[in-house]
């Protein structure tokens, strides 16, 4: 992943533009590629179970000095794959003195959700056998 911003979901100049449901409407080029980024930010198991922990905390909130023990990995690299999930938009960040404090950004969490789910009652596709199936 690069070292430049990634452009939260839903947070452009064109509100609503960002990446329709997946079974509304096929994504065009940029949306893709937006989209990507942030599922590329979850491809990892650190940083799914960092936003798992984080999303989960009673209080909404959760300091990294409680973040690093779960893991096996330095402190660098926790600080790394947080950096990462602030900037593909779902988690924000607090100092506070000595410790940086972390929270869901549920709006991201929220329009993903929206992607991906199916809108309300509408029925299955057809499935079709695939090529060379017998019937």
């Amino acid at each position: 992943m690069s070292n430049q911003e990634l452009r939260v979901l839903g947070q452009s100049d064109d509100v609503g533009a960002c990446c329709p449901g997946l079974l509304t409407a096929p994504l065009d080029e940029d949306q893709a590629v937006e989209l990507a980024k942030v599922f590329k930010a979850l491809g990892d198991p650190v940083r799914l179970r960092l936003l798992s922990m984080i999303a989960s905390r009673p209080g909404g909130e959760v300091c990294v000095c409680d973040l690093t023990p779960a893991f096996d990995l330095s402190q660098p690299t926790i600080s790394h794959h947080l950096k990462l999930l602030r900037q593909a938009g779902l988690i924000d960040c607090e100092r506070r003195g000595t410790w940086v404090y972390y929270r869901l950004v549920p709006e991201t969490t929220d329009r993903l959700a929206g992607i991906l789910t199916r809108p309300a009652g509408e029925p299955l596709p057809e499935r079709t056998a695939p090529a060379g199936a017998a019937s």
